[in-house]
């Protein structure tokens, strides 16, 4: 089965390096022109404009680019560009396990804030300050990759971290965190489980054994810091995998309710109209408009 087209960065980086990439955005843009179409990554992806107009979408959600907004996306993510004169800033892509040598933590990513996999809490909009700090941190980044002296991976790394901590710092002062600790703990396990599991667990009772808690607080929870309950965030993500999916028009319908475990067609089809709106159809047609 084929699915949408999936990047690696060996594919993209002229020294073939598997774990990291750093470039200015214009050239890399001319390099990869294939990159303006909808494709997916098993890389994690960071672009900072410092120039340009237009948009880019991430997993169907679009968004205004301008200077001094920076986008994190996870593997896995869908997205494409759409820009209006000339683009510039800097991009980095790095392995997942680019820093699992570095950090005793696996999971040390995914605690920031613009890491969580949400396209709307992904991109983000600096401030002058914040921004020019940035600018000058992507630049040394570059003049070490440019280098490959001593230690480039561990400094490039703390380069990175240094980078991630700035702009959470700012992120979190102006959305402070009004989830009570433990709650926010819960809520982010669900997530992580719903991402690996969503394929073979689909009600809220089977998320809520793994999580020891019973269902009926998983759905108080979900109701209360995300508006909706535990059995419409699951719908959520297939559907979003339903529609990244959808993307590439190799992959058929049939094909695509097979790899989602449903029992038919006829069902999946039905189960996407009743909360897209469309047919599955439909939405590949809008898409690839």
């Amino acid at each position: 089965m084929k699915h949408i087209p999936i990047v690696d960065i060996c594919n993209l980086s002229e020294q073939k390096n598997n774990d990291i990439l750093v470039s200015r955005f214009g050239p890399y843009l001319v390099k990869h022109p294939n990159l303006f179409m909808a494709h997916r990554h098993h890389f994690y992806h960071l672009v900072f404009f410092t120039k340009g107009e237009g948009f880019h979408t991430i997993d169907f959600s679009q968004f205004a680019v301008r200077p001094y907004q920076i986008y994190f996306m996870t593997p896995g993510q869908v997205h494409s560009w759409q820009f209006e004169g000339q683009t510039d800033g800097y991009v980095v892509n790095f392995s997942p396990a680019f820093f699992h040598t570095f950090i005793a933590r696996a999971d040390y990513l995914e605690s920031f804030s613009f890491f969580n996999g949400i396209a709307v809490d992904s991109v983000l909009n600096l401030d002058n300050r914040l921004g020019m700090k940035v600018k000058e941190l992507f630049e040394e980044i570059l003049l070490h990759d440019t280098q490959r002296g001593i230690l480039y991976e561990d400094l490039m790394r703390s380069l990175l971290l240094q980078m991630f901590l700035l702009i959470d710092q700012q992120n979190l002062a102006q959305k402070p965190q009004t989830i009570p600790a433990y709650h926010y703990t819960l809520l982010k396990n669900f997530q992580k489980l719903l991402d690996k599991h969503f394929i073979q667990l689909k009600l809220p009772m089977e998320y809520a054994d793994l999580l020891f808690i019973t269902p009926n607080h998983l759905n108080a929870l979900c109701k209360e810091h995300w508006g909706m309950q535990a059995g419409e965030v699951i719908r959520n993500r297939i559907i979003l995998e339903a529609k990244r999916l959808l993307v590439n028009q190799q992959t058929s319908i049939s094909e695509i309710a097979y790899t989602l475990n449903f029992k038919d067609n006829s069902y999946f089809s039905k189960f996407f109209k009743k909360s897209v709106g469309i047919t599955p159809e439909e939405f590949r047609k809008r898409i690839i408009q």
